[in-house]
C-alpha cells in the first residue's frame, strides 16, 4: 500500500506534460558534471607572478626625519614577492582575464595552460579598484577559450563549478549554487566592487579562476572570500561576467586604463526612515549628498537630496551598484534612469560619458630652483578626481610625485598642495611661482584624504 502510495505521489510531483523515461545511458544515471568539466578547464590557467621589490631592513628607512638621522644604515635591498592565481582564457588569440592582485605590479608573469603548455605574458589593462586585469599570452595561438553569459540573467540557485588552482595543488574543480547577487558591501583592500556570491568553495589560489554554470558559459570571476581563518567557509565572490566584457573590450580597442563613465556625485542608500520623509512607497534608490558642476547628472536638474532609483531598468540600492550598471553600460551608452526630482518622478534617457579633462591637466615639474624641486603637479579637474579618487569638492593642485626632496619632507602621491607660505595655489603654474619666491622659510599647507596638515620648514 506504502509503494502504491509514493509512486502516486511521485506521479503527481511531475510537471504536467513532463516525459517519463528510463535513464540512456551510465552517464545520466550519475548526473555528473564531467561534459562540463571537460569543456570548461581547459580554458583556465594557472598564473605564477613575481615582483622585485625592496625591502627596508632600518625600521627608520621610511621616516622622513630619522631616514635622515641614520643615513645609509639598514640600506634597502632587493626581494623577489611571488603570487600564485588563476585566469581564464577568453580569446583564441591568448587574451586572459584574471585579478589586479594577482598580477598588479608583477614584473614577471608566467601562465600555465591545462595541457602543461607555457607562455609568458604581459598586462594589457590592469584596474586596482574592480580588482580586473586582462593579460596578453605571448605568441599564442588557437588556444580554447571560455563563452561568457551575461551575468544579469543569472538566478540565485543556479548550479555553479569554481575553476581554479588553490594553494597551489594543481586545477580543481568546486561546485556550488549562486548564493546571492549585487552584493555590494564587501570592501577588500582597495576593491569597491559589485560581486555575484556562491557557496562553491574558492581558497586561496582560486583568485582570478572561472565561475560557469551548468552549461560551462563562464559568469563571474573568482575574487575573494570572506574568512577567519584563510580557508572556505562557504561565502565565496565573483566579478561578474558583464563587467568582464567591458574590460575585454577596452583592453582590445587599445586603452591601458579602464575608463568609467563619470557621474560626478555622491550619495548614500536611501533608508526606511529616508523613505518616508521622501515620500517613497518603500526603501530604495540612492539620495544625492553632493554633485560636482560639470556632473552629467546636474543637466538634468539634479541636486542634493534627489534621488536615483534605477539605471538601465535595473533598481540601484548602493553608490557601488549605480556605478556598476553604468560601467556594463559603458561609455557613449544611453541608458534611462529612474529618479525622483524635487519630489517628483521622472524617467530619461542619459548619454554616459567620461570624466571631462577641463580645465587641462597643465602637469608640470617644480624647477630646481623651486623650495621643493622635482615634484610633478597637476590641475585638478573631473578626470583628476576620478582617476585618483578624490572628493568632488578638491582644491588646490594635485602631487603626482613628491620628488626626492618632497619625499624627505612627508609628502605623497595624492597629496593636494593647497597654500605656500599662506598664498592659495589654484593652478601649477602658481604653485611652482610660490615655490621658486620662498625665502628663509616655507609653509606648505596640505590635504591628504579628509586630513589638513601644516608643514613647516627652514631654507
Amino acid at each position: 500500500m506504502f509503494r502504491i502510495f509514493a509512486i502516486l505521489m511521485f506521479a503527481l510531483a511531475l510537471p504536467a506534460g513532463a516525459e517519463t523515461r528510463v535513464p540512456a545511458s551510465q552517464a545520466e544515471v550519475q548526473l555528473s558534471f564531467v561534459p562540463v568539466v571537460k569543456a570548461a578547464t581547459p580554458a583556465v590557467v594557472n598564473i605564477y607572478a613575481s615582483r622585485v621589490v625592496e625591502r627596508a631592513q632600518s625600521p627608520f628607512a621610511n621616516d622622513p626625519f630619522f631616514g635622515q638621522l641614520f643615513g645609509d644604515f639598514g640600506r634597502r635591498s632587493p626581494r623577489v614577492e611571488n603570487s600564485l592565481g588563476s585566469g581564464v582564457i577568453l580569446g583564441s588569440d591568448g587574451i586572459v582575464v584574471s585579478n589586479h592582485h594577482v598580477v598588479g605590479q608583477a614584473t614577471d608573469i608566467r601562465v600555465v595552460l591545462n595541457d602543461r603548455r607555457e607562455f609568458s605574458a604581459r598586462v594589457l589593462m590592469g584596474d586596482e579598484e574592480s580588482d580586473l586585469a586582462i593579460l596578453q599570452l605571448e605568441g599564442a595561438s588557437d588556444l580554447p577559450a571560455l563563452p561568457l553569459r551575461d551575468s544579469e540573467t543569472v538566478e540565485v540557485g543556479e548550479l555553479v563549478l569554481a575553476i581554479g588552482n588553490p594553494f597551489g595543488v594543481g586545477q580543481t574543480v568546486s561546485s556550488g549554487i549562486v548564493s546571492g547577487l549585487a552584493r555590494s558591501g564587501l570592501a577588500t583592500g582597495n576593491v569597491r566592487g559589485y560581486f555575484i556570491q556562491t557557496d562553491a568553495p574558492i581558497n586561496p589560489g582560486n583568485s582570478g579562476g572561472a565561475l560557469v554554470d551548468a552549461q560551462g558559459r563562464l559568469i563571474g570571476i573568482n575574487t575573494a572570500i570572506l574568512s577567519r581563518s584563510g580557508g572556505s567557509n562557504g561565502i565565496g565572490f565573483a566579478i561578474p561576467s558583464a563587467l568582464v566584457k567591458q574590460f575585454v573590450a577596452q583592453a582590445e580597442a587599445g586603452k591601458t586604463r579602464f575608463e568609467r563613465p563619470w557621474a560626478g556625485l555622491t550619495g548614500q542608500p536611501v533608508t526606511a526612515d529616508m523613505a518616508e520623509g521622501l515620500g517613497l512607497p518603500r526603501p530604495g534608490g540612492i539620495i544625492i549628498s553632493e554633485i560636482h558642476p560639470a556632473s552629467p547628472f546636474r543637466a538634468y536638474g539634479f541636486t542634493a537630496g534627489d534621488v536615483i532609483l534605477a539605471v538601465g531598468g535595473e533598481e540601484v540600492n548602493t553608490p557601488a551598484e549605480m556605478i556598476y550598471r553604468m560601467s556594463v553600460a559603458g561609455l557613449d551608452s544611453s541608458v534611462q534612469v529612474a529618479a525622483r526630482i524635487g519630489g517628483k518622478p521622472q524617467t530619461f534617457e542619459m548619454t554616459l560619458t567620461a570624466a571631462p579633462e577641463s580645465p587641462a591637466r597643465a602637469p608640470l615639474e617644480t624647477s630646481s630652483r623651486a623650495a621643493v624641486p622635482g615634484m610633478r603637479l597637476s590641475n585638478i579637474n573631473p578626470g583628476v578626481l576620478a582617476e585618483y579618487d578624490l572628493p568632488l569638492s578638491a582644491a588646490g593642485v594635485l602631487i603626482e610625485r613628491p620628488g626626492p626632496v618632497g619625499l624627505r619632507a612627508g609628502l605623497r602621491q595624492g597629496d593636494l598642495l593647497l597654500k605656500v607660505n599662506g598664498t592659495p595655489i589654484p593652478d601649477t603654474a602658481s604653485a611652482n611661482a610660490a615655490l621658486e619666491g620662498a625665502r628663509r622659510q616655507l609653509a606648505l599647507e596640505v590635504q591628504r584624504g579628509t586630513r589638513r596638515m601644516l608643514l613647516r620648514f627652514r631654507l
